[in-house]
């Protein structure tokens, strides 16, 4: 009798640790407990609340500016360069509530300026699909995220220039773009492209563009759904720029899913002019240097080559990178 008792406590400890294996090959390649929190809100209609410092939980649009500044948590600072969090959650039912207590939600807004730091896109030759670890890690960049969108072959979906050239050819009408002119880089609507004098250093198509001159174009709120899924639930990224120059994206981290109405406000009220969304869904994934090394988010497999469509590797072809500019040298007498 107590040797059968022995062997049952062994077969529930090797089920135990294949449960937790499992689960821990579920969270390392699939970013488990974020799409878990994902799959809990999706068909929520409630609005994201941001937790900040006086006043709780409030949506993002009963925020003042001052009230999401004070709301955000650095994680690493450095000249030039800032990554801050926002801890963010959306009421739902049971699982929602539940998922969110157990593994939370989070916003990253990472900022840089470009008296600092060096813009460029970032692909392998032929277009390649790759991930942001590797684009990182091959070009010594301080940041790097996935920049257009592709085809279901692998192919970059709009224009693309490095170094000066045109790689990659426009793809109809789509709205936004990311690029540098004169060393600058820009980040909003394609109008952007007339405004700003000189010729196309770096850069690429992406879409929707969703601001222009602090004002929020009216589709975001008034028609989502007409040519994006804008009131979907989903992984967001979204690339701006303020007054001064500096350049801001507003991210969802673990779990923190986002409409684009909400991302976009979220970047308003950082005092973003220009904005304009990149790639995000199960595509979306970055890279962040810090003093501790490189952090990496994914939303999804990146790794693993399944085919099956529900679970197949996610990589894209052209990033936007940025690098740390090489400090200047100075002659003597």
């Amino acid at each position: 009798m107590s040797r059968k008792r022995g062997c049952l406590k062994m077969l529930l400890l090797l089920a135990l640790a294949g449960v937790l294996l499992a689960w821990l090959a579920g969270e390392v390649f699939f970013n488990l407990n974020s799409n878990l929190v994902a799959v809990s809100v999706y068909d929520s209609k409630q609005p994201l609340q941001i937790l900040t410092k006086r006043a709780g939980w409030k949506p993002a649009t009963a925020l003042t500016a001052g009230d999401l500044d004070a709301a955000l948590i650095e994680r690493h600072r450095e000249t030039g360069m800032r990554w801050a969090t926002l801890k963010v959650r959306r009421p739902g039912g049971a699982l929602a509530t539940i998922s969110q207590r157990l593994f939370g939600a989070e916003v990253q807004v990472v900022s840089f300026s470009p008296e600092r730091f060096d813009f460029m896109t970032s692909y392998q030759p032929k277009f390649a699909l790759t991930t942001a670890r590797e684009r990182m890690a091959e070009g010594n960049l301080w940041f790097a995220i996935t920049a257009n969108f592709r085809d279901p072959k692998g192919r970059p979906m709009g224009w693309v220039y490095h170094e000066g050239r045109q790689v990659n050819p426009a793809f109809g009408d789509w709205s936004g773009c990311f690029f540098v002119k004169d060393g600058r880089p820009w980040c909003g609507p394609k109008s952007l492209l007339t405004d700003v004098p000189g010729l196309i250093q770096e850069g690429c198509q992406v879409y929707p563009s969703v601001m222009k001159n602090h004002t929020t174009f009216s589709y975001v709120d008034l028609k989502p759904d007409e040519f994006f899924d804008g009131s979907k639930v989903s992984y967001r990224s979204l690339a701006g720029m303020r007054r001064d120059g500096t350049i801001v994206f507003v991210l969802s981290g673990d779990g923190g899913v986002m409409t684009v109405s909400e991302v976009t406000e979220i970047a308003r009220k950082l005092d973003v002019q220009h904005a304009t969304l990149l790639d995000g869904g199960r595509a979306l994934q970055y890279s962040i240097r810090t003093d501790d090394g490189p952090w990496h988010f994914h939303s999804f497999n990146t790794e693993l080559p399944f085919k099956h469509k529900w679970l197949e590797r996610q990589r894209s072809p052209v990033y936007i990178g940025i690098r740390r500019k090489a400090p200047a040298i100075v002659q003597g007498p």
